[in-house]
Parts: C-alpha cells; structure tokens; sequence
C-alpha cells in the first residue's frame, strides 16, 4: 500500500511538472506580448509615459569640447608657401543644450509633437585647459570667406585697406562665439550665431497607433526635405534626431538620424554591445563610407558641389556645407579621419585616430533610447592660389583648412539610470523571471518524478518476483 501511494504520488508530481513546464512555455509567448506592449506604451510621447518624461526634461548635461588649431608658421606660408605647421590646442570645454525643449505642442490629429531646440553655452573652466582669453592663430575667416564671395581685386583692396593677412591671432572666446570683422564689417565666429538661438522647429511622431514611427522626424524647419542638394535623395530627411530610435533595435540594421549642423541625414551600424552602468547597450558607429568618395559610394555623388575642390569628386572625407552655411565651409571627421591623404598631407601636425575621433550612439535595444553619445565634428575653411590676392600668391594647390573640431558628449546619470532599472527594466525582468522559473520548476519537477518513479517501479518488480 506504501509503494502504491508513493507511486500515486510521484504520478501527480510529474502531472504538477509537467503543467508547470506547459504553463512555462504558454507564457513565453503570452509574457513576450506584455513585454512588448509595456515597452511600446512607455515609449509613445504622451504625458504619463516613459519617453514622454525624458522628453520634455532637461535631461542629463551636454558638454561640447572644441580643439582649436594654433598656426606655427603663419608668415613662412604666406611668403614662402610652406605647407602649415599646426598645434591642436584644447580642450575648451562648455556646457550646451542645459535648458529643456520650448514650445511643446502636440497634434493630435497627425500625431506628432513639434517643438524647439534653445541653444547655449556656459565656460566650464575646470574642463578646459585655459580660459576663453587665450590666444590662437587660425585663418583670417573673411579672407576665406572672400576668396569664393568676393570678386579678386576687391578682396586685395580690402586686404591692403585693413592690413590683415591670410592668418589672424585671436581669443578663443572670439574665435567660437564672433567677432567683429574688419573686412567684411558683421560678426564672424566659427559658430556664430549660437547663443541666444534655436534648432528646429522639429516635428516628430509620438508612435501613438504605429510605434515604429515614434521620434522619426516629419519635419524641420517646417519642412519634410531640406533644399540644399539639388537632388531628391541627398534632400531627404531620415530617421530622428538621434536621441531616440523605436523600439525593439534589430543590430543588423543601421539606424538612421538627421544631422542639424550639416543639414543632411547620416547611418550608424552595429559595433558592439556593452554595459553602461548596469544596462546593455548596442553601440552603432558612423561608418567610413558616410564621408566617402562617390567613387566609393555613389550615394554621395549628390553631396559633390565643387568638382574643382574636390578634385573631379575623387576625395573623400569633407562635406561642402556652403549651400547651408552661406559661406564656403567645410565638414569633416577630426584631424580628417577617413578623409583622402593629401587633406592629412596639406597640413603637418593632424594625426587622425579612429579610438579618439569616431562618432557614436549608445542605445538601449529594448527602448530604443541613446543613453550616450558622441559626436565628433571638424570645422573647416578653403582657401587657394591667387594672381591677384597677395597674401595667396605663394599659395600652391587649394588647401582646406582645419579650424576646429568637436566633441558633443552626452551620457546616461546615476539618477536616471536607477530610473531606468527600477521603473521599466524591473518590469521586464520580473516577468521574464516568471517565465524561467515556472519553466525550470516544471522540468525540475517532471524529472526528478519521472526518476524516481522508474526507480520505485522496478524496486516493486523485483519485489514481486
């Protein structure tokens, strides 16, 4: 009688397993659905979610450092030609983007929430290796302004008028913000104007009813396209502003964003997954062929505006932003990283290093959000032989000159991290701890009964006999 309700009972246990392990396996699927659709409604921008409370704070700061470089030789290559010798002198660190987005305004009807960028920047001297004060010869920026806008003989005029040369010596707080041109008589300034300004108006989609389309930009500027290439693909705006991505990030495709600064939409492809305090995190990278030669990617063909300066379009490695900006500048990686040999050669002193000057996006696979990121940007200006403009006659080949370059770092806090972790990733833990458990409490289960009830039934066999 023993044996028989020791065996009744290990019959149940492997009945109770083997439930455990269907109910395990039922709510994969089941607990896959309530993952999902947590993720999506915490990543609509709408009041009460997630993504909506990232999206209307400040969020954590943004720091953009800048590398000026310092001319060794400004006279030797005025009055000999000689190749320029530069210093890379930094970084002068500010902190930017420290006030949340202005004039949020939903459309329910289409939507999408459009908003507005304030820009600015606050000195962070601790970050910075000196002050605003200091000085740094760079190019005389009306000099290479003019060269393109102005016709020869009235530059020349200017030139002599002012007593101004190809190179200037100035602070770096003027050479970032502006100054007063004497030439030209207008504020000029590597980034000027920019205090004070706005990015955008942006217009992006809430994913409300498609959450594929959440943070994907419909507009900027008004606008669905931008009208600076003279093509219709290069004109397109794609993907969002690279703060967010939808949800649910497969690594084997690229993610798309939309660049301000250079007015044109960029990829980033999967490198590698690493940790960021605690979160796995898919880090996308900005690939060489994004600056490429069209004869490398012919997708770029439409980017090509001087065949002179580029040479027929054969280098790679600068972007023609004049159609943009307004005056002849030029967008590359730093110290021309993927960029063609002769920009590297045309100037002693670069040395470009894929670990310190690569752009990338940390983002978090399940929601889509960037909780770190690294935009690396150069600044630079073209200048080339004259008959007419004297400071330019010794000049030899067209030279684009580096001026600056950029590191606008943004990263994930403690604060909001642990926000992260607590609020949405505990859910999906949790439940996801469910599915295992039940799962391996049933198999568990199911085994060790179905052991011990071969054990027992050939224990009873040889009993009987």
């Amino acid at each position: 009688m023993g044996c028989c309700s020791v065996l009744c009972g290990l019959k149940a246990g492997i009945g109770i397993g083997i439930a455990l392990a269907i109910l395990g396996i039922i709510l994969f699927p089941v607990g896959n659905n309530i993952i999902q659709e947590t993720v999506e409604k915490e990543s609509v921008l709408e009041p009460g979610t997630t993504a909506w409370d990232n999206f209307v704070s400040v969020g954590p700061p943004v720091y953009r450092q800048f590398w000026l470089f310092d001319v060794q030789n400004p006279l030797d290559v005025v009055e000999n030609g000689s190749k320029p010798i530069v210093v890379e002198k930094g970084p002068y660190t500010y902190r930017t983007r420290y006030l949340a987005k202005a004039d949020i305004t939903p459309n329910t009807e289409t939507h999408t929430v459009s908003f507005r960028l304030p820009l600015g920047a606050i000195f962070e001297p601790s970050m910075s290796v000196g002050s605003e004060g200091d000085n740094v010869t760079s190019l005389n920026l009306a000099v290479a302004a003019g060269y393109k806008l102005l016709p020869p003989g009235l530059l020349e005029a200017a030139i002599l008028l002012k007593g101004v040369s190809l190179f200037q010596r100035r602070t770096v707080g003027e050479l970032l913000w502006g100054y007063k041109d004497p030439i030209l008589k207008s504020t000029l300034g590597f980034f000027y104007p920019y205090n004070g300004t706005f990015d955008g108006p942006y217009s992006i989609f809430t994913g409300k009813h498609n959450i594929s389309k959440v943070s994907i930009i419909d507009t900027w500027k008004g606008k669905k396209k931008v009208s600076f290439w003279n093509n219709t693909y290069c004109n397109m705006i794609n993907g969002s502003d690279a703060t967010s991505f939808p949800p649910f990030i497969d690594m084997k495709k690229s993610l798309y964003f939309f660049v301000s600064d250079i007015a044109r939409s960029v990829s980033a492809v999967y490198e590698d997954s690493l940790d960021l305090k605690g979160i796995e995190v898919y880090r996308f990278k900005l690939p060489p062929l994004t600056l490429a030669s069209p004869l490398e990617n012919p997708d770029n063909m439409c980017y090509c505006t001087d065949p002179v300066v580029t040479r027929n379009c054969t280098m790679a490695g600068v972007l023609d932003i004049s159609s943009f900006r307004g005056v002849p500048v030029y967008i590359s990686l730093p110290h021309f990283l993927h960029g063609s040999p002769n920009l590297v050669d045309a100037i002693q002193g670069l040395r470009p290093n894929d670990e310190q000057h690569f752009t990338f996006l940390d983002v978090e696979p399940t929601t889509g959000f960037t909780l770190r990121a690294a935009k690396r940007l150069q600044v630079n200006m073209m200048y080339g032989p004259s008959d007419v403009i004297t400071v330019l006659k010794k000049v030899k080949d067209y030279t684009i000159f580096p001026l600056v370059w950029l590191n606008e770092t943004a990263s994930l806090d403690d604060e909001t991290a642990e926000m992260f972790k607590t609020e949405l990733f505990s859910r999906i833990e949790m439940l996801k701890t469910v599915q295992f458990t039940l799962l391996g409490l049933g198999s568990a289960c199911f085994v060790l009964c179905l052991v011990a009830h071969c054990v027992l039934s050939r224990r009873k066999s040889n009993e009987s006999v």
